[in-house]
């Protein structure tokens, strides 16, 4: 694979070399249970510095595969459904769960659609739409009759709370039977964004202003359409991350609105 320069994105296009980064490096660990070929493969093509963004850290990964785990069981219960990735960036999840015949739409920034093709193989069942999660027209032609499970990975926070809150009361209104995973960072966190979160000398988070705590999280059941509201636990990890104890502490329901989150809501 010809080695492409990774500089050409900017702001929020930029972090999907961060999460492609943090999935890789996992997947190259002897010690890790995850395993993720093509991001290798992608990490290794992309000419970039990806110390700019730090240590490596387990979220990214055990997200990957917590909304792989999430893809899975709907499609088990939905063989025909549709699956819609919201700012897919560089995720290979299409690949990791072994390229399913399921119609696959992938929507993103059009800079981020343009490194995609260039470094992805191409399938007939993956279907790239370029513009903003905002832009409500990347809906057009999914029939929600077989059902759609529609991930927003590392999307939400960068939006405001009204784009965030319109966007998924359109997905409630438009994909009914479907089901939106998506993960949320607690108010600390969107606050250090919002002041300047430096990740390394060379890098600084872009803002993230929509925060969300699992007690917010479970409100969103009184948007209609909106029939039930789950927390989701990450997979267990490495070192602290494989710790029972310490999940059972972080849903305490103090501290459980001061960590982040993943939810899903079903339609």
């Amino acid at each position: 694979m010809d080695r492409i320069d990774g500089d050409q994105l900017d702001d929020v296009a930029e972090t999907t070399l961060w999460t492609l980064r943090n999935r890789a490096v996992e997947a190259l660990r002897a010690d890790s249970p995850f395993s993720d070929v093509l991001a290798v493969e992608l990490y290794e093509a992309v000419d970039t510095d990806y110390d700019r963004f730090g240590a490596p850290s387990q979220s990214h990964p055990l997200r990957a595969q917590l909304m792989d785990r999430e893809i899975r069981r709907y499609l088990d219960a939905h063989p025909r459904g549709t699956v819609v990735a919201l700012a897919e960036g560089l995720q290979t999840t299409y690949w990791r769960l072994g390229r399913p015949s399921n119609r696959w739409i992938s929507v993103d920034l059009p800079e981020v659609i343009a490194l995609r093709e260039r470094l992805l193989p191409t399938e007939d069942a993956v279907e790239h739409r370029p513009g903003s999660a905002l832009d409500f027209s990347w809906a057009d032609g999914i029939d929600a009759d077989d059902g759609v499970v529609i991930t927003a990975e590392g999307l939400l926070m960068y939006f405001t709370p009204g784009e965030a809150h319109d966007l998924i009361a359109f997905l409630a209104r438009r994909f009914p039977g479907g089901v939106l995973i998506f993960d949320s960072i607690p108010h600390w966190f969107s606050r250090k964004t919002l002041s300047g979160l430096d990740l390394s000398e060379d890098y600084q988070a872009p803002p993230m202003p929509f925060a969300l705590t699992v007690s917010e999280a479970a409100r969103l059941i009184e948007i209609p359409g909106v029939t039930a509201v789950d927390d989701l636990d990450l997979p267990p990890g490495r070192g602290p991350w494989s710790s029972s104890v310490l999940k059972r502490i972080s849903n305490l329901p103090w501290l459980r609105d001061h960590r982040p989150s993943v939810t899903r809501l079903t339609f």
